[in-house]
């Protein structure tokens, strides 16, 4: 049986010992190295170049954020995983822009925790519905068209942009950046920001199922 090669880092042993006997029960999946330190955890996975990299938030989302990227730049085909013991849907998607494959709670199930890894092995990004606000809300297709400039600013709204960094990519107001963004809002009938940039990685094909479901549910803030 092919085994897919998992690198643990996260602040306590206890959690590494815990994700480490959930595995061993499972076929498929085995911890080849475990860390405490993130640079350490990087070098593992530099180094042994594991199917996944499981990394909790606990090291801070900027140094999260920082390693998703050197990994990215590295060209590591490494899978990367981030849990956390509480995950807040803007936390959720600026990790999975910043480069992770993977989204999921120390609270999820096991079930839960092996279809993560197993879809992020397979090469699709997986996060968990519960994430989301509003699950059972349905995706509505656009109602009209949207113009070439509506495109572009829902372009840079997937990417995590800001408006004010939108409007300067464009040459074009802050103001106009929002009129543009709330016509989005009325023609596809996604609420939110958030939304548009998870519906962004729906269209992609980037996300599993489990995450589709609720991929326009998110509020705008």
């Amino acid at each position: 049986m092919f085994v897919e090669t998992v690198v643990v880092c996260d602040t306590e042993p206890i959690a590494i010992e815990g994700l480490r006997g959930l595995l061993e029960s499972a076929d498929g999946l085995r911890v080849v190295a475990a860390e405490t330190s993130m640079v350490e955890g990087m070098d593992a996975a530099r180094d042994l170049q594991p199917s996944i990299l499981v990394v909790a938030k606990d090291f801070g989302m900027r140094a999260v954020v920082d390693c998703l990227k050197t990994l990215h730049k590295a060209g590591a085909r490494t899978g990367v995983v981030v849990w956390g013991g509480s995950m807040p849907e803007g936390e959720a998607l600026r990790l999975l822009q910043a480069g992770a494959v993977g989204v999921i709670r120390k609270t999820a199930s096991l079930p839960s925790l092996l279809s993560c890894l197993r879809s992020v092995a397979a090469g699709t990004t997986w996060m968990e519905t519960d994430l989301l606000r509003e699950p059972d809300r349905p995706v509505r297709l656009a109602r009209s068209p949207l113009t070439a400039r509506e495109l572009q600013v829902m372009e840079l709204v997937e990417r995590g942009m800001k408006n004010k960094d939108i409007g300067t990519t464009l040459g074009i107001r802050t103001g106009t950046v929002k009129i543009h963004l709330k016509h989005i809002f009325e023609k596809t009938g996604i609420r939110g920001r958030y939304g548009l940039a998870l519906s962004g990685l729906k269209e992609k094909g980037l996300l599993s199922v489990s995450a589709l479901e609720a991929v326009s549910a998110v509020r705008s803030q």
